[in-house]
C-alpha cells in the first residue's frame, strides 16, 4: 500500500527520511543504542532548538535536551507510529518538559512575588490584579489541556513558540491545510472554554 496517501486524521504519510527516522526509533525501543544514536544525532539538535525558544536560556535549555533525550531512551516503546511520526513525538514531549520547567521557574518567581507584595504591603487593589491576572493564565493553560493532542500542539507551537502556519505544519510534518483547520477548530473549543469558565 502506498505511503503517500493520508490516515484517518487526515495527515500526511511520512518522506522516507521521516520513515527511517520512525524505523530506528522502533529500534532504539528494543534496546538498540546504535538506532539510537542516529535518533540523538538527528533529533538534538531541533529539540534544542524549540527548547530554547521556549525557556530563552541556553544553558538550561542544553540541559533540558539531555533530560529529554534520555527521556526519549528510557520510553522509546511508548512511539507509537500509527499515532503520528518520531519527530513530532519527540518535539511534543520535549515542548511538554521545557513547560514544566518554564512553570517551575514562574512558580518560584510568582512565590518570590508573593513574599514581596507581603513584604510591602501593597494596596489591596494591586495584589487583586495580580491574583487575576495570575488565575486567566490558570484558565487558559485548563482550557489548552482539555483540547484533543492534534488542537492543542498545533496551538501551543504557534501561540507560544510564535511559529508560522508553515512552520508548525513542517514540524509536525502535516499539510498547512489542515493545521490551519485543526487551529481554527482549537480555537473555537478554547474560546468556549474559556467563556465557560469566565
Amino acid at each position: 500500500m502506498s505511503k503517500t496517501g493520508q490516515d484517518g486524521h487526515g495527515s500526511r504519510r511520512h518522506s522516507p527520511a521521516e520513515e527511517w527516522l520512525d524505523a530506528r526509533l522502533e529500534r532504539a525501543a528494543e534496546g538498540d543504542q546504535d538506532a539510537f544514536a542516529d535518533v540523538y544525532d538527528t533529533l538534538a539538535p531541533p529539540v534544542k532548538g524549540l527548547i530554547c525558544r521556549v525557556l530563552r536560556d541556553e544553558a538550561q535549555a542544553e540541559e533540558v535536551t539531555q533530560d529529554v533525550m534520555v527521556e526519549i531512551w528510557r520510553t522509546a516503546d511508548r512511539f507509537r507510529p500509527e499515532l503520528g511520526g518520531a519527530r513530532a513525538w519527540v518535539l511534543a514531549l520535549a515542548h511538554r518538559r521545557a513547560v514544566d520547567r518554564v512553570r517551575h521557574v514562574q512558580a518560584s518567581r510568582a512565590r518570590e512575588r508573593r513574599s514581596a507584595l507581603l513584604a510591602e504591603d501593597r494596596p489591596f487593589d494591586e495584589v487583586a490584579e495580580a491574583v487575576e491576572r495570575h488565575e486567566d493564565h490558570h484558565r487558559v493553560r485548563r482550557c489548552l489541556a482539555a483540547l484533543e493532542r492534534h488542537q492543542r500542539v498545533p496551538l501551543v507551537l504557534a501561540y507560544y513558540q510564535g511559529m508560522t502556519y508553515l512552520e508548525v505544519a513542517a514540524c509536525l510534518a502535516t499539510p498547512a491545510g489542515t493545521v490551519k483547520s485543526r487551529m481554527r477548530s482549537g480555537l473555537r473549543r478554547l474560546r468556549t472554554c474559556l467563556e465557560a469558565r469566565s
